[in-house]
C-alpha cells in the first residue's frame, strides 16, 4: 500500500500560510508545516497538522521533515515582506528570502519532490509601464524585497530546465481579509498591511494611522493597489498545485482582483463598515513604493481556472474587522 503523500507548507503558521494550511485540510490534503514563528503563531496551525519549528532553509531540519513524511509538493511562503525594511536591511532580505529558498529548492531536487508553488510578488515589476500589469511586462523591481523574490523565480526556472521538476510562481498583489469562517487571520500586532492597520485604528488599538505620500500621479494622490482576499489567494495555490499535478508546464502568473483602490478609498471603506471615524495623518512618501499596482489576472483565470470569490472591498474589510474583534476578545479572555 502506497504511503499517503504530504504537502510541505513553509511559513504555515503565518498569515497567508495558515490560510493555506486550512485550505489544504478542507480539500482533503495532508499538510506539514515549517515555521520559525518570527511572525507566525503556533496557535494558527490546526490540531493534528505536523509542525516543525525552525528555518525553512535549514538543511538539517528539512532532512528531518523529509525523513519522516513523504513530501509530494512544497508551497513556499516563508519570507520577509516589509518593503521599507528591505531597503534599510537588504542583506537580511537576501539571506531570508533568496538564500533560504535556494536551500529549500536544493532539498526538493535531492529528495525528488516534483512540484513547488512559490509565493512571489507584484514587486518584481517595480514601476510598471502600463496598468493593469500582465506577466509579459518587464521585471524591474525597485526594492530589495522585489529583487529577492525575482531571484527565486530565476532559480526555479533554471532548476526546472535541469531536473524533473515543475513550479508555479504566483505574483500576488496586496493580500488582505481573513478566513470567512473566522478560523484565522492576520494576527501580528505590528503588521504593516493597510487594511490591518486601518481596522486596528477602527478598533482603538492604534491612535489613528498614517498615510505615506499624497502626491502620487493617481486619482487622489495616494498609492493605488490591487487587493486580493487571502482565502482567494489560498485557492489560487490549490489550483496551481492541481495544474502541476496534471503534468502541465511550469507557470508564472499574477493573482489579484484586477481592480485598483487608492489608500484613501480603502480607509473610507473601513470607516464606513466599522462605523468609526479615526484620525488619519498625512506623511511623506516611503522609499520603494510604486504609485500604482493593479493586476491583470487573465492568465490565472485561463490557465489555472482560478476565480476570486471575495473581491468586493466591503466583504474583505468585514472579514478583517471580524477577525480583529476575535483577537480582541481572545486577549480580553486571557
Amino acid at each position: 500500500m502506497t504511503e499517503p503523500r504530504h504537502i510541505l507548507v513553509t511559513g504555515g503558521a503565518g498569515y497567508i500560510g495558515s490560510h493555506m494550511t486550512l485550505a489544504l485540510l478542507d480539500a482533503g490534503e495532508r499538510p506539514v508545516v515549517i515555521d520559525d514563528l518570527s511572525t507566525g503563531f503556533r496557535s494558527a496551525v490546526p490540531d493534528g497538522v505536523p509542525f516543525f519549528e525552525g528555518n525553512s532553509g535549514d538543511p538539517a531540519l528539512l532532512g528531518a521533515v523529509f525523513d519522516r513524511y513523504p513530501i509530494e509538493a512544497i508551497i513556499h511562503f516563508a519570507a520577509s515582506i516589509v518593503v521599507p525594511d528591505s531597503v534599510s536591511q537588504p542583506l537580511d532580505y537576501y539571506a531570508n528570502n533568496t538564500v533560504n529558498a535556494r536551500a529549500l529548492i536544493e532539498c526538493a531536487v535531492r529528495r525528488g519532490v516534483p512540484h513547488v508553488v512559490f509565493s512571489s510578488t507584484a514587486a518584481v515589476y517595480g514601476e510598471p509601464a502600463t496598468v493593469p500589469v500582465d506577466e509579459d511586462q518587464p521585471t524591474a523591481p525597485i526594492n530589495p524585497y522585489g529583487r529577492s523574490k525575482l531571484m527565486v523565480e530565476w532559480m526555479l526556472q533554471d532548476t526546472a530546465q535541469a531536473y524533473p521538476f515543475s513550479y508555479a510562481a504566483l505574483r500576488y498583489f496586496n493580500v488582505c481579509g481573513a478566513d470567512p469562517h473566522g478560523r484565522t487571520g492576520q494576527s501580528t500586532r505590528n503588521a504593516t498591511h493597510l487594511i490591518k492597520v486601518a481596522v486596528q485604528a477602527a478598533t482603538s488599538q492604534r491612535d489613528g494611522m498614517d498615510v505615506f505620500g499624497t502626491d502620487y500621479p493617481t486619482r487622489d494622490g495616494t498609492c493605488i493597489r490591487d487587493y486580493v482576499h487571502v482565502s482567494d489567494l489560498a485557492q489560487a495555490h490549490l489550483d496551481a498545485l492541481r495544474h502541476l499535478r496534471a503534468g502541465r508546464p511550469s507557470i508564472i502568473c499574477n493573482v489579484g482582483d484586477a481592480r485598483g483602490h487608492s489608500v484613501r478609498e480603502v480607509i473610507d471603506v473601513v470607516k464606513r463598515v466599522s462605523g468609526v471615524d479615526f484620525e488619519v495623518r498625512l506623511r511623506e512618501r516611503r522609499p520603494g513604493d510604486p504609485a500604482s499596482l493593479v493586476a491583470s489576472n487573465a492568465r490565472a483565470r485561463q490557465m489555472l481556472g482560478w476565480t476570486p470569490r471575495y473581491g468586493d472591498l466591503d466583504t474583505i474589510v468585514r472579514h478583517a474587522l471580524a477577525w480583529e474583534q476575535t483577537l480582541l476578545q481572545r486577549r480580553q479572555n486571557g
